[in-house]
């Protein structure tokens, strides 16, 4: 009886936060990983950065679902979540908060001096992003700005410093990010308005806010294949950005035929493009080595 409510619960809580979802950031860590030297990082360091983001990721999704609880509450799409159907207890997605900060802070501490001298500025991100759709439509740049944490933050573990090419790749993922949040924010965009809840769709319209979505995700093509150019990597790289780009306007071009449909598979698609990214990265690093 035990066992089977631990499972129960376990399911409740992965589902709450989304674990599946974590294809989003998890592997542009591993580019940012790969990056630093254009060669594969030891197996200690791809440890600590893997328990960093599972960490980071489990902690900003407690936090969002805490922190948006009342608003899920009242929205017909998100009221069935488990904190506002009473699935799991605020007492408890609060223990499990700390506990994956906690683990964030361990693995940090396992890593570069600079990476742990930011924790406080992820600490930062983790907790004012849910906050931002209250004041500011600018909440999209926001969610993108704290996945990019993921490449840069991988880059400083292992190298313990800043280069421009990292920043590049990140502002890459923080509009790419952006732009698939405004696409999916469009689905809330009676309630937004009726709630005053922030979102692009909510301010300039649906019609307008794909545009700037598309805007956003043409930004990050331009700004992967910059990366590419200022680290000197190669053509296989560039096709990895180039599907990316197919899988993009592939999810534009649905969106403009079928809101709802383009909106429900926004997960599918840009998981799949954070995976081919990774596996681009990684043979292009593997092809170069053997040159």
């Amino acid at each position: 009886m035990v066992y089977k409510r631990f499972i129960k619960n376990t399911r409740i809580f992965l589902e709450m936060i989304k674990i599946e979802h974590t294809v989003f950031a998890l592997p542009f860590a591993y580019i940012g990983a790969l990056l630093v030297e254009k060669s594969i990082p030891s197996a200690w360091d791809l440890f600590w950065i893997t328990l960093a983001m599972i960490g980071a990721r489990t902690a900003a999704m407690c936090l969002n679902r805490i922190i948006d609880r009342h608003i899920d509450a009242k929205n017909p799409r998100t009221a069935n979540r488990a904190l506002p159907k009473g699935l799991i207890g605020l007492r408890t997605v609060w223990i499990y908060t700390f506990l994956s900060l906690a683990l964030l802070f361990f693995a940090t501490l396992n890593l570069s001096n600079l990476a742990l001298k930011l924790f406080p500025v992820a600490l930062f991100m983790l907790f004012f992003y849910p906050y931002t759709k209250r004041f500011t439509w600018f909440c999209h740049l926001f969610l993108g700005a704290t996945l990019a944490l993921a490449p840069v933050g991988a880059w400083v573990a292992i190298s313990d410093g800043f280069s421009t090419a990292i920043i590049v790749l990140g502002l890459g993922v923080m509009f790419w990010v952006a732009g698939f949040d405004i696409i999916y924010a469009c689905s809330d965009y009676d309630f937004d308005r009726k709630y005053g809840i922030y979102s692009i769709p909510a301010r300039f319209g649906i019609e307008r806010a794909l545009v700037i979505s598309l805007v956003f995700h043409v930004l990050a093509i331009f700004l992967f294949a910059l990366t590419g150019f200022m680290l000197e990597l190669g053509i296989i790289y560039l096709a990895g950005v180039f599907i990316s780009a197919v899988i993009l306007f592939y999810q534009h071009k649905l969106v403009r035929e079928d809101l709802q449909k383009g909106s429900a598979s926004f997960f599918k698609f840009n998981g799949i493009l954070s995976i081919i990214m990774f596996l681009f990265v990684l043979l292009d690093i593997l092809w170069e080595g053997l040159m």
